[in-house]
C-alpha cells in the first residue's frame, strides 16, 4: 500500500546559500521516503501574531517519516577525460564527453538505488576531468539557478534554457527515487558595473549540485578553496554555507581542498550544525598524512559527523580513496592504486550520529613532564615542512619531542621491532606554505622509509613492525585536531583505536596489521595567513615534487 503523504514545517534560516545573510523562509518536507523539501518564503509584512499563527497552523502537519538510519553511497569513478584540455570544443563535443560519464555514473546510481541507498555521491571533475583554462573549460558549464527557484529540471527541462547535464542529473535522481551529488560547472554573467568581474564577462564556478529523490534541485555550492591548476575558475565573493534537510538528517557540502580550512567546512558543523557532510572531491594522496582515507576518516572523527567522501580514480595522479565514515569509525572505504577500475561503497549510517565527549586536547599532554631519553633530536621534511624527531630506539618506551609552543607524548610497545624499520616520533608547529597556506599542529608516530634518518616523512606504503599498543598526545593549542591511524598497504584501522576525553589516541587492542602512521593532526585555523603559494607551481609539479 501505497505510504499517505506528510508534511511539516519549518522554520529556519535559508537552506541555500542565502543562510549567510540571514533570510528566513518555510520547508514544507514531504515524506516520509523521499525526504523532499519545498522552500517557501515567507511574507515579512506579516506582523509578529500573524507569522506566529502562520507557523502555529503549520506545524500541525506533522512529519511521521523521519528516519533514525539511512544508506549512504558514494562513487569512486573512473572519469573519462578530454583528448586534449588546452584546445576549445563546441558546447556538442562537450556534451558527447559529459554524457559518456553520465552513462558509467548512471549505472552507479541505479546500482545504489536497487540496494536501497538513499543518497549518493559522485566525484569533483567527474564529468569531465581537469586541466582546463578559462576558454576551455567554458562548453562544458551551465547556468545553475539558485534552488529556491523550486525547479525540477527534469520536469521542466527549457526553464532556465538550455541545461541539459541538470536534466539527466535530475532525472536519475528522480527515476531512481534517489538523492544525488555531482559536481559540475557553473556560469554567471557579469558586466562593468561590477569591478570584480572577470574581463571575458562571467563568473566561473567548480560547483557541486544535490539533487533530491523527486529529481529537485536542492543545493547549489560554488567551491571556496581551490586548488592548485584551478585557474578556469573564480572564488565566490564570500564563503557560502550550504545545508539542506531530509527525512534522513542535515546535510552539508564542500569540496576537496575545502577541507583544510575553516570556511566553509567548520561553520557548517559549528553553525550550521549539519549531520553528514557530503564531499566530492579530486584527492591525490600526500602520504604520511594526506592520504585520501586516512584524513576524511579522522576529519569525520575530529568533527564528529558523518563524512561521505567520494573520490576520483585515476592511480597515474595518485588519485584513489573513497568512503562513508562515521564519527566513531570508518564503516566503509575503499583505496586501490592497482586497478583501473571504479567502485561504488554502500552503507548504513545514523541519521543523527550521536556526539561523543568533547576533548581537551591538552589535558593530558599538559600534565606530563618531558623526561629525557638520551636520543639527539634530528630534523626531517614532511611534506615541505621541517619537522623535529626523535629516533624509538627500543620495542618499548615513552618519548617526549617538542616544538615551538607544541610538545608530543607517546607511549608504546612493540610486538617485535624489525631490525631494517625505524620509527620516529615527530612534532611540528608552524606555517604550511606551498600548495596553500595553512598552520599546523602535528603530532606523529611513523615509520621512515629507510634507516637513514632524514628519510623520515617521505611516501611509505608497506611496513612489517607491529605494535601491541601505543598511545599519543600534544599540547595542542587548537581544538581542532583529527586523529589518523594508518596501517601497512594503506588500510584504515576501524574500531581498534579511540581518542579519550582528555586528549590521548590510543590502540583498543593490538593493531591488525603494522603500522605506517599513529598522527594526531592539528589546524590552528586563527593563525592562518593569506595563502602565499608559488604562482608557478602546478597540481602536476607537486606530482613530480613528492
Amino acid at each position: 500500500m501505497e505510504a499517505p503523504l506528510h508534511t511539516q514545517v519549518l522554520l529556519e534560516t535559508t537552506a541555500s546559500v542565502s543562510t549567510l545573510f540571514g533570510h528566513f523562509y518555510v520547508d514544507i518536507r514531504t515524506g516520509p521516503k523521499s525526504g523532499l523539501l519545498l522552500q517557501q518564503p515567507l511574507d515579512f509584512s506579516m506582523t509578529a501574531a500573524q507569522l506566529l499563527a502562520y507557523v502555529a497552523i503549520s506545524v500541525s502537519w506533522v512529519e511521521a517519516g523521519s528516519l533514525d538510519t539511512f544508506v549512504a553511497a558514494v562513487y569512486e569513478h573512473v572519469v573519462i577525460l578530454p583528448n586534449d584540455t588546452l584546445l576549445p570544443v563546441s558546447r556538442e563535443e562537450a556534451l558527447v564527453l559529459m554524457n559518456r560519464n553520465l552513462d558509467l555514473l548512471e549505472r552507479a546510481i541505479a546500482s545504489a538505488a536497487k540496494q536501497g541507498a538513499h543518497i549518493i555521491v559522485t566525484p569533483e571533475d567527474g564529468l569531465y576531468g581537469w586541466n582546463f583554462n578559462r576558454e576551455t573549460i567554458y562548453p562544458y558549464l551551465e547556468d545553475i539557478p539558485d534552488p529556491q527557484v523550486n525547479w525540477i529540471p527534469c520536469n521542466h527541462p527549457n526553464r532556465f534554457g538550455h541545461t541539459p547535464v541538470q536534466n539527466r542529473l535530475s532525472c536519475l535522481a528522480k527515476e531512481n527515487s534517489i538523492y544525488v551529488v555531482a559536481n559540475i560547472g557553473d556560469k554567471k554573467p557579469c558586466n562593468a558595473s561590477d569591478p570584480q568581474c572577470p574581463l571575458d564577462g562571467r563568473y566561473q564556478y567548480n560547483t557541486d549540485v544535490v539533487f533530491d529523490s523527486q529529481g529537485k534541485l536542492v543545493a547549489r555550492y560554488h567551491k571556496q578553496n581551490l586548488f592548485l591548476g584551478e585557474g578556469q575558475f573564480n572564488v565566490p565573493k564570500e564563503p557560502e554555507a550550504v545545508t539542506f534537510d531530509t527525512t534522513f538528517g542535515r546535510f552539508g557540502i564542500f569540496t576537496c581542498f575545502d577541507i583544510l580550512f575553516h570556511d566553509p567546512a567548520v561553520t557548517l558543523v559549528k553553525d550550521f550544525h549539519v549531520d553528514t557532510v557530503l564531499f566530492p572531491t579530486a584527492w591525490m594522496n600526500v602520504l604520511p598524512h594526506l592520504s585520501a582515507i586516512e584524513f576524511h576518516s579522522a576529519w569525520a572523527m575530529g568533527m564528529k559527523v558523518n563524512f561521505l567522501a567520494s573520490n576520483i580514480h585515476h592511480p597515474a595522479k595518485k588519485m584513489t580513496g573513497s568512503g562513508i565514515y562515521a564519527p566513531d569509525s570508518p564503516r566503509a572505504f575503499h583505496y586501490d592504486m592497482k586497478t583501473k577500475e571504479g567502485k561504488l561503497l554502500l552503507s548504513q549510517l545514523d541519521s543523527h550520529p550521536n556526539h561523543p565527549v568533547v576533548v581537551n586536547w591538552t589535558s593530558y599532554a599538559s600534565g606530563i613532564e618531558a623526561l629525557s631519553t638520551g636520543n639527539k633530536e634530528f630534523k626531517s621534511i614532511v611534506f615541505f615542512d621541517e619537522f623535529t624527531f626523535l629516533e624509538l630506539k627500543g620495542d618499548t618506551g615513552n618519548y617526549t619531542v617538542c616544538q615551538k609552543d607544541l610538545c608530543c607524548h607517546l607511549s608504546y610497545k612493540m610486538s617485535e621491532k624489525e631490525a631494517d624499520e625505524v620509527y620516529a616520533l615527530g612534532a611540528f608547529d608552524g606555517l604550511h606554505t606551498v600548495e596553500g597556506s595553512y598552520h599546523l599542529q602535528i603530532c606523529t608516530l611513523l615509520k621512515c622509509k629507510t634507516t637513514n634518518l632524514h628519510t623520515c616523512g617521505h611516501s611509505v606504503e608497506t611496513a612489517s613492525t607491529r605494535f601491541d599498543m601505543f598511545s599519543l598526545s600534544g599540547t595542542f593549542g587548537t581544538q581542532y585536531v583529527f586523529p589518523e591511524v594508518l596501517l601497512s598497504g594503506i588500510q584504515l584501522a576501524p574500531g581498534e583505536f579511540q581518542v579519550s576525553s582528555d586528549g590521548r589516541l590510543f590502540s583498543l587492542k593490538p593493531p591488525s596489521g603494522p603500522v605506517l602512521t599513529v598522527t594526531l593532526f592539528g589546524r590552528v585555523y586563527e593563525k592562518d595567513h593569506p595563502s602565499s603559494a608559488s604562482s608557478h607551481l602546478t597540481a602536476e609539479t607537486l606530482i613530480v615534487m613528492l
